[in-house]
């Protein structure tokens, strides 16, 4: 594979060429490691000027219908969307379902949208292994708009707080989720709570719910990057597509007010140096995957389990293996 050709197809925003970039950078064959790593160098200053979307929210909440109608409201506006979407993998069998294409069908057909699922495999964090990588490809490809949706299981996602500019929570009412409103953690972390599902039977819950929240956020401490009325909670309808011109205009807001008191460019070489150490640590979680190091760990392993070392000993032990080497 010729990468310099790849990355100025890339750059030139061919679809096909860009799914072979995000298809190599996954792949964890020792070859294709190389050839994505020299291809993240060529492409990792094409950044453009794309605004990165985070978005998460629990299983029904409706994320795969909201990002739809974004989209194609944006594409409306004439801007290029790219949607990466992370699909939970199976502890068992490791396979994915990766129906994120058929739930958008209609942006999928669009020539202005890139859509791409991928596995997490087990990451936790509700991202992908190179997530950030096929991140720097888009904007590399010259999309406005790129929006990480999470694989939604819970309170722990907040890794793509890390690829993203703008957060966005979305929830759905009437599904317990109101008393959520009030703990920590992924709340802290949203610069929009989007109450979806403010449509039919349930237009009268999600105000309520949205009162909740909005009521909940007035209680966080106001972080850095917060502009006055933020962060907020607003009523959306994916289905009737109704209030996705006031969320746009809440991105583009925080978006100018950040840019502007230079939180913006701050904010992406904090994610940069997150994202070093987080290469380095799965680095060096990948030495205990060598066969030496597996055949040193059970040995100290069972060590532990008959009571001859503890638990923190074997630690250090096993620590001072790996920095000698032996397990290269």
């Amino acid at each position: 594979m010729n990468i310099a050709e790849l990355a100025n197809e890339i750059r030139c925003g061919d679809r096909r060429a860009l799914a072979r970039g995000i298809t190599l950078i996954e792949s964890s064959r020792a070859d294709h490691r190389c050839q994505s790593l020299k291809l993240m160098e060529l492409l990792h200053k094409a950044s453009g000027s794309s605004i990165r979307i985070g978005l998460t929210g629990a299983p029904g909440s409706g994320k795969s219908t909201f990002i739809e109608s974004l989209g194609m409201m944006l594409i409306g506006k004439g801007l290029r969307v790219m949607v990466l979407a992370i699909d939970p993998s199976s502890a068992y069998s490791g396979g994915s379902i990766l129906g994120d294409k058929t739930r958008m069908d209609r942006l999928s057909r669009e020539h202005a949208a890139f859509v791409r699922p991928s596995p997490n495999n087990a990451v936790l964090g509700g991202v992908a292994r190179r997530t950030r990588e096929a991140v720097v490809l888009g904007q590399a490809a010259g999309f406005d708009v790129i929006i990480i949706e999470t694989v939604g299981v819970g309170q722990s996602e907040t890794v793509v707080s890390e690829l993203s500019d703008i957060f966005l929570l979305l929830i759905a009412p009437a599904s317990g989720d109101e008393l959520q409103g009030v703990k920590r953690g992924i709340m802290e972390l949203a610069d929009l709570v989007l109450i979806n599902k403010a449509d039919g039977d349930l237009e009268l819950a999600a105000t309520r719910t949205c009162t909740d929240y909005a009521s909940a956020l007035r209680l966080l401490r106001k972080r850095l990057g917060d502009a006055d009325g933020f962060p907020k909670a607003v009523t959306i309808s994916a289905l009737e597509e109704r209030g996705f011109e006031d969320v746009w205009s809440g991105i583009e807001s925080l978006t100018r007010w950040r840019q502007a008191q230079g939180l913006w460019d701050q904010r992406r070489a904090g994610q940069l140096r997150y994202w070093f150490e987080e290469e380095l640590r799965q680095q060096l979680l990948a030495q205990m995957g060598t066969t030496k190091a597996k055949v040193e760990l059970a040995r100290v392993g069972d060590r532990v389990a008959l009571g001859e070392l503890t638990p923190m000993n074997a630690v250090e032990e096993m620590m001072t293996y790996l920095r000698s080497g032996s397990a290269l």
